[in-house]
């Protein structure tokens, strides 16, 4: 079968314009994708709308004949993660505790954005069940494989998991997904593709399933980093325009000098430190720098972290039905129920004094760099088979992802890795409000790196 890179947001929207393609087109072709029998949208999807979204994608060709094209993302298909409410719909968080559940009045405030704009929902992305980890496996759907290596299966990086595959395997154009400690960003490195976790305020979670309502955030995943910013204007409800890429010469990028370039594989490394020298040699400045926060950050959750008992307090009421959950996420949630309050109060005390002093007033860089995860995508396998392998590697999947939700900052994961080798990403990173910042030096560094964009087989 022949390969080739898939495509971002701006090219499918250039091919459209000039009546290259169609939306029909498009949605058929990714709709094609996700029912091939050797591929991975049985596993990417838990629902699939293939009528409905055909449906919208001939409305959206007749409103472009008419000159109607409400946003660069009118008549590509989008994925939504199954947190996301959709009108009509019951919203199952990747569970099967809630299949029952009544349906949703109205779409969430991110899906009716979308749709506004003119993206065509194809399905609901599967996800690790209640979000609630950072590898993405899910015993009642099924685990969608990397793109990696697929013969080994591994991991897709988690909770966001379908929404990555449905991004890195031509499903989906761009997929909406969440991140509460990681959530986007660890599947986007995993699966060789962008995604974005704004300042949690940018993007309002009406209408979405909660994990922990003090971190959660709402962001995209997409081929590339451009794509990622029009995808996020639209989600932040402003008008989709340009950023500004900064110059590299003088560009100081920090690269914090605590445990996230620790126990890293050799994969990564070597992806980490030519994609620094690569910088450098641009005219970057590129400045090791103590991030004190980052291990106040890892003290703090030491004695379970605020996700556990905000999920527990979710999810308290079927909590007994233990047949029916994944017994990796039931025991995460379970240990929320033993934290006190008291402690779960100064836990927050202790955010608020961390997040005022994460500002860039206590550092002269523009952004941070590091990677995103420390190890590559290891096999779906040996993680269902062992539970102790599996605490281990969720750990360190989220352990340089989960500080930037602690501190309400925003950060940005696009691949580093040289095609066809195990897929890394790098880690960029702002202060609360800095999403445009970190957007803007995301363009420059991304052109700045020999990555190319997934490979699509097929």
């Amino acid at each position: 079968m022949a390969e080739s890179v898939v495509r971002p947001i701006s090219a499918l929207a250039q091919e459209l314009a000039e009546g290259k393609t169609t939306s029909r087109k498009l949605i058929e072709a990714a709709l094609a994708r996700i029912a091939d029998a050797g591929g991975e949208g049985g596993r990417a999807f838990i629902k699939v709308h293939a009528q409905a979204a055909l449906l919208a994608a001939e409305a959206s060709d007749r409103l472009r004949k008419d000159g109607v094209v409400p946003s660069p993302l009118a008549g590509l298909p989008v994925s939504i993660k199954d947190l996301f409410d959709i009108a009509g719909e019951v919203t199952t968080a990747g569970s099967k505790i809630l299949r029952d559940a009544a349906p949703a009045d109205a779409d969430a405030v991110a899906v009716a954005r979308l749709r506004s704009a003119g993206a065509v929902v194809i399905g609901r992305s599967n996800m690790t069940e209640f979000a609630f980890s950072g590898v993405g496996l899910n015993p009642h759907y099924g685990t969608p494989a990397n793109p990696y290596d697929r013969r080994a299966r591994r991991i897709p990086g988690g909770s966001s998991s379908g929404a990555a595959v449905s991004v890195a395997d031509g499903m989906a154009a761009f997929a909406l997904g969440t991140d509460t400690g990681g959530s986007a960003r660890i599947p986007a490195a995993l699966c060789g593709i962008a995604g974005f976790k704004p300042t949690q305020s940018r993007i309002p979670r009406d209408g979405t399933f909660p994990l922990s309502t003090t971190l959660d955030s709402i962001g995209p995943l997409a081929p590339t980093v451009a794509c990622c910013v029009t995808v996020f204007q639209v989600l932040a409800g402003e008008r989709p325009h340009a950023l500004t890429p900064p110059e590299f010469p003088g560009l100081r990028l920090g690269v914090p000098k605590n445990t996230m370039l620790e126990d890293l594989d050799a994969e990564v490394t070597r992806a980490f430190e030519a994609t620094l020298q690569r910088f450098s040699r641009r005219g970057a400045k590129i400045l090791e720098i103590e991030v004190p926060e980052f291990d106040e950050v890892a003290k703090a959750n030491s004695s379970g972290g605020i996700s556990p008992p905000e999920a527990y307090a979710v999810h308290r009421g079927w909590i007994d039905r233990e047949r029916e959950f994944d017994p990796r996420v039931r025991e995460r949630i379970l240990k929320g129920g033993s934290i006190l309050a008291a402690d779960y109060i100064e836990l927050l005390r202790i955010r608020a004094r961390l997040m005022r002093s994460f500002t860039r007033a206590n550092y002269d860089i523009d952004v941070l760099v590091m990677p995103t995860v420390p190890r590559i995508a290891p096999p779906i396998d040996d993680l269902e088979r062992d539970p102790e392998i599996f605490r281990r590697v969720n750990a360190l999947m989220l352990r340089n992802t989960n500080p930037i939700n602690f501190l309400d900052g925003c950060a940005l994961s696009l691949p580093i890795h040289v095609p066809r080798d195990a897929r890394v990403g790098l880690m960029v990173v702002g202060f609360a409000g800095d999403d445009e910042r970190v957007l803007s030096a995301g363009l420059a560094l991304e052109a700045a790196t020999a990555y190319q964009g997934p490979i699509l087989v097929g």
